[in-house]
This record gives structure tokens, sequence and C-alpha cells, in this order.
């Protein structure tokens, strides 16, 4: 009998586009990207950087200022325009498209009441069948913090986990529940399913073996103690993967120690005694010789550790520890200068500017089109489809597949690498889904392995192609107080049956944690070989996988659970590690954290957010747009034009001048002093629901919001920053 022996685990997490229409990229060519010109027949309509307003799914909505250059006019026109627009991301590409625009309503402020007509009818006209290109960073960036999303998620579970301590480079060996161990074919061994190490006994007797590929351990218990084995049973070695060359991939100079666990557990560990640093003029200390962020706040005496985007806080390394949400942490952390070793952690730190781009960026779906004819489904079913119900809901999901198979209403739904699929019977045939039933899958809580799906939607469809998309909570990314986190905290237990073991997403385990070059990493450097090993190996079985998203491969895991942290997991944290210079003292160096390497130099934020639909064989189901964009006029960049000119919420069109805001007022320019107003009215005007095109704004009474503005003109600032709008951290830093 042949066995599949496989791990795939489901991304997190994010990352990249929310409300800043559009961007200054990482990417060269969009490095500059703002304003961007459309040339009619009548003259040319500059449009500055939009100002978003409001993101539902693939819908934005929002303003923007912009100029009319017109062939009979000497001097161009300033307005205000409000829109709706469908976009379409690439998170791989760094890319968002902006089409369909609708205008809903428009402001000339710098012109007369006789040409405004004119005027909009002209700015309407081309802006319907124009298009807009622009990188997701300033997307992102430009999002307001009044529209960021405040509701938290109330069912997410946030009880601490076991944390062990250790000042010895020591690697977690995590069962899922106690050991199961399958015969491996035409062998005398046999492999752990529950766990993503290679961990393997020798039939009918009590010898147990772990290995990294390099190093061997042996014990006479699955739980341990493990001690160092110089030379390995001979067969046993050849039923092990061939060694692919792992240059980057830091050495370990010494055999690290093995702690074995079978419950939800994350280990801190240190490379000899902690050294502690002072930080924020001696208000926190943090230890530098360590992967996990350890900090301890001076006036209190706590101390702090960050897993998977959570903070918990004790006394005392044996605890009780508790739970501290982002944005009830001392007020020092906002302190944690960004350029110091653990500025990584500010991303976790409710109100600082890195927390808040995080924070956004799990509200910008990734979006694709797919093919019909070229979307296929399988589901593989260990016998008969079993269900159970989720709890509170009108909802049952397949418990054994690796699938995730809904069923609703006597329909099955079921998704794959971000497409919804239907089918009358639960083994099929699987078509894609035009529609699904929304309310019932929007109340399957965070308890339930099946709660990402509620993260994939449906947005258009025709009888080609069906329009599709994601947000981070479809791989277990959430925003949560400010701050992100990776997993919902629940305990999701395994489904064992006929010897195929059917593992769930877990939170914990697995050193997982956030930086904003690359989104979630997971494991620790010492540790990677291990994990490497643990996840390509078969235990001998020739399986071949759909290629997908960078998921993990291991044995004993059947079917493709997809755990992946970000589309290009990166095992052992490769890259972007806090604290790092101390421990390679017994670590060997990985050119990834050197200082003036790749990542102090910003050049890693293509890694940080990938296209799950343009992963692997996922790509064939891609329909090809551009086409349809050739129909469109396709918007120009104006590089030689500054981009500070606003709109604001009253219709005005202002702009940030030598350290100064001012305000378009009869073709002139005009200071607006710092505190006071320009009129009595302070009526604020926001998106407007009418959707007749020609009703013109006229801003003469109206008061300048300067906190409003600065808070948008600081999102733009962001935006042009290296990282998509996070400021260079230097060397090796990492958050948690």
């Amino acid at each position: 009998m042949r066995i599949n022996f496989y791990i795939h685990w489901r991304e997190k997490l994010k990352t990249m586009l929310v409300f800043c229409f559009f961007a200054c990229a990482a990417s060269p060519t969009l490095a500059a990207d703002w304003p961007q010109e459309l040339t009619g027949n009548k003259g040319t309509i500059v449009v500055y950087q939009p100002q978003p307003e409001k993101l539902v799914g693939n819908i934005l909505t929002g303003r923007a200022a912009m100029s009319l250059e017109l062939k009979d006019e000497p001097a161009p026109i300033f307005g205000v325009f409000w829109f709706s627009a469908k976009i379409a991301t690439d998170r791989s590409e760094n890319t968002v498209t902006i089409s369909q625009l609708k205008v809903t309503k428009v402001g000339w402020p710098d012109s007369k009441e006789a040409a405004e007509k004119q005027f909009s009818q002209f700015v309407e006209a081309q802006l319907a069948h124009s298009s807009f290109t622009s990188s997701l960073s300033k997307l992102t960036a430009s999002l307001t913090h009044e529209e960021q999303v405040k509701a938290s998620l109330a069912q997410i579970k946030n009880d601490p986990p076991n944390i062990i301590f250790t000042d010895i480079l020591t690697v977690l060996l995590s069962y899922d529940g106690e050991p199961i161990f399958r015969d491996i074919e035409n062998s005398d061994y046999q492999r752990a399913l529950n766990t993503p190490l290679a961990v393997i006994k020798k039939q009918q007797q009590d010898k147990f073996y772990l290995t990294s590929g390099h190093l061997w351990y042996q014990a006479s218990n699955a739980l341990g103690p493990w001690s160092i084995l110089a030379s390995p049973p001979v067969d046993l070695k050849k039923l092990m993967p061939k060694q692919e060359d792992q240059s980057d991939t830091p050495q370990v100079l010494s055999a690290p120690n093995i702690i074995t666990v079978t419950k939800p557990t994350e280990l801190v560990v240190s490379d000899g005694d902690e050294k502690w640093t002072s930080l924020v003029g001696g208000k926190l200390l943090y230890v530098e010789n360590t992967e996990t962020p350890w900090l301890r706040e001076l006036s209190s005496g706590d101390m702090y550790v960050l897993l998977s985007g959570r903070w918990y806080s004790s006394k005392h390394e044996q605890g009780p520890w508790i739970f501290v949400r982002g944005d009830k942490l001392p007020k020092s952390f906002q302190e944690i200068p960004p350029e110091s070793a653990i500025g990584g952690l500010r991303t976790s730190v409710a109100g600082t500017d890195e927390a808040e781009q995080a924070v956004l960026d799990a509200q910008i779906p990734q979006t694709a089109a797919i093919k019909r004819s070229e979307a296929k489904l399988t589901v593989n079913y260990d016998g008969e489809p079993k269900f159970v119900q989720i709890v509170d809901t009108q909802v049952e999901y397949a418990v054994n597949t690796s699938a995730q198979v809904l069923k609703i209403a006597n329909k099955y739904y079921a998704v794959d690498n971000g497409v919804w699929f239907v089918s009358s019977l639960a083994k099929g045939p699987w078509r894609v889904a035009d529609n699904i039933p929304k309310e019932a899958i929007a109340q399957i809580p965070p308890s339930s392995p099946m709660y990402n799906t509620s993260y994939v939607t449906i947005y258009d469809s025709t009888p080609e192609v069906v329009y599709v998309g994601y947000t981070p909570g479809y791989l277990w990314s959430y925003p949560y107080y400010g701050v992100p986190i990776y997993g919902t905290g629940w305990y999701y237990p395994p489904y064992y049956v006929g010897g195929w073991y059917y593992p769930r997403p877990p939170t914990w385990g697995l050193h997982v944690g956030y930086n904003p070059w690359t989104g979630w990493n997971v494991g620790v450097s010492w540790g990677s070989p291990f994990f490497r090993v643990g996840v390509v190996w078969g235990g001998g079985y020739h399986h071949h996988p759909r290629p997908c998203c960078g998921r993990y491969y291991g044995g004993g895991y059947r079917g493709n659970t997809n755990i992946n942290i970000n589309g290009n997991v990166n095992i052992g944290n490769s890259v972007s590690i806090a604290n790092r210079a101390h421990a390679q003292q017994r670590i060997a160096a990985n050119p990834a954290n050197r200082v003036g390497g790749k990542m102090a130099q910003g050049s890693l934020t293509n890694n940080r957010s990938r296209n799950l639909y343009n992963q692997g064989i996922n790509k064939k189901r891609n329909a090809i747009t551009k086409p349809t964009n050739r129909q469109l006029n396709k918007a120009k960049v104006a590089p030689k034009r500054t981009n500070n000119v606003y709109a604001d919420r009253n219709g005005g069109v202002v702009r940030h001048e030598n350290g100064q805001w001012q305000n378009r007022s009869n073709k002139n320019w005009q200071s607006i002093p710092r505190q006071g107003s320009m009129n009595s009215s302070t009526r604020p005007i926001s998106q407007p629901s009418i959707t007749k095109p020609h009703n013109i704004q006229r801003p003469n009474n109206r008061s300048f919001d300067h906190q409003t503005m600065n808070r948008e003109r600081h999102g733009r600032q962001m935006g042009n920053m290296p990282q998509g709008g996070h400021r260079p951290m230097g060397s090796v830093k990492r958050g948690r």
C-alpha cells in the first residue's frame, strides 16, 4: 500500500492593500507613481494620489485632488472628485489596478460656476474609461486612521501556551498529541505521523531516531530523553532524502538539545545566560542573545515575551503568564527606536506606524479572475465522507479529508487555494461557485478549523470567469486591537483514522513571528535543518503533491492541509531575525542577517506578500484580463510633478509647501494659519452616497482640519518609505 506523507500549512497573513488607492512601490518601476495624467481631446487631467475612505470587498471609495490643463486655458484649474472603483491586486508584484471609476461628486474651488458643468463632464468621461496602476504600499499607507478596522475578534483565544525557557541551544520536538507511528513501506521502520520533524522507530523495538539530515539522535522512548548518535543504522540513512545545497541555512556548530512536548508549547532559548541590554533611556531591558522577543519593563519589573503576535507578561520565567493586548502595553514600548536591535517589535505595539501598516494590510484582498474551464477540484476522503456540525451554526464540515468541505442546506462547498467550489454531492463533481451562502459561512466561529474560509469571497462572475479574492484571515492572520496576530489561539484536535492523519492549523509550537519585510516566519535558525528534513521527507514513499504556496511536505500528513505563512514559508527565520548577533557565537552567520545585507537594504519587500493565486499550478486557473484593459485609457505617471496636492473633506484643494498648508482659491495658493480656520462653517462632507455625477460641491464656507490633513500627509509619506511604509531597521530585527 502506498502512503502519502506530507504537510501543507495554511498561510496567514499577509499582507497589503487597503486604503491608499495607489502607491510608491518597492518596485523600481513604481518608485514615483503619483500624480498620474490622462489626456483627452480638450486637454490633460492630472490626478494626484487619491485619499481612500472605504474598501468593501474589491470596491474602493474615496476622493482625489486633480487639475485640468485645458488647451484654451492659460492656467491649470484645480478641483476635487469623489469616486467609487473596482480594484484588482497582485501581492507578488506589489501592484493594484483601479478601473471602472464612477465619479459621484465633483468640486471646483478654482473656477466659475458657469464652466463647472463642462469641466465635470470632461472629467467623468475620461475617468470612466481609464485605469490607474500603482503599488500596494501607498494603498496601505494612505488609509485614514478612523477607517481602520477597530472591531476585534471577540472569540479569538489568547490563553498562553506552555512556555519553556532554556539557556542551552535547544530544538522543540512537538507532537500533536501522543506520538502516532505508521509503517514505512519496504523497511523495518516506522515514522511518526503527528510531528513535522523526522522521528523514526525501529519496528518491534524501543529504538527511536531523530535527524536533522546531518545530526542524529537516539532514544528508548518517543518522548526522549534524546542523546547524540554518532553512527546511525546504514539502512535507516538510506531512507532519508538526499540533502540539497543549503548554503544559506545557518549551520549548527554544536548539537542542540531536544525537548519533547505533546501539548501546545513555545520554547524561549538564550545562548547562555541571558544578556540584558538597556533601551529607551533605561525604561526597558531586552535579552540580546535570543531569537525570541523578551523584554523587561523596569518601572514594574514585569517581563514580556512575544509569541505568535501576542504579548504575555510575568514576574518570573516560571509564570504565571498573562496575556496583554497590544494596545495595553506600557508606553515605553512605543518609544522603542525603529532603528534599534529590536525595532521590528514595533509592529506588535499598537499605535506605532509599523503596527498601523500591518493592521491595514489585513484589510486588503488579493484578487484574481479564475477561468472556469481550468479550475478543477478533486476531494479525497478516507472512506465515506463524514461530516460534523459546527457549534451554533447550520454548517457541517468534513473531518476525514484534508480539503475544506462545508455542507450547508444539502449543498457542498469547498475552498481550494482561495477559490470556492460547489457540488450537489460530497464527492463531486465540483465546479467553480458563482455564489456562496455568505451569512451561514460568516457564522463559523474561530473555534472551528473552518473559520478561515469566511475570508474568501466571490465578487462577480461571467459565463467564462469568476472574480474572487481573499484577505489574510484566510491565511490565519488577523488584526487584533491594533496589531497583527497569527492563529486563532484555539487548539484543533487532529483527525486520525485508518492510518491517515489529518492535522489542523496550530497557533503554537512553531515559533511564529512577524516582521515588516517578509510577514510571518516560523522556527529558529538552529532548528531549521530539523524542520527542513522533516517536511520534505515522504517516509520512503513517492508522493507528488500539488505544488502550491510554498507548502510544507512531511511525513504522516495526508492531503493538502495548508498552513502556509504568506505563501513563502521562511523555515528557521532565515531572514529578519532579531538579536541574532550574540547567538551567532554558536550558530554560523547567515548572509541574510548581516548588517548591510539584503535585509538591511530593504530588498526583501517582494518576499513579504505572495499571491496565492500565482503559486505553482494555480497560475493555470487565472484568466488573462489584460485584453480588457487595452480598451481603457491607462493613466501615465507624471514624474516631474510634485505629489503634494490633496483634497480636503469639504471639497477644497490644498497643498503642503515649505512646511505650511496652502489653500487653492481664485486660481492662487493662499497660506492657511496653523491654528486658524478659513471660514465659520465646520460642516464635514464625507463620501457622498448620491450617484448623480453633476452634483457639484462648492467649498466656500468651511474650516480647515489640520489634524486630518496632517495625518493624510503622514500616510502619504509613509508610503514613500522603504518596505512599503516601514522605516529601515538596520541590521537583524525581528518582530514576533
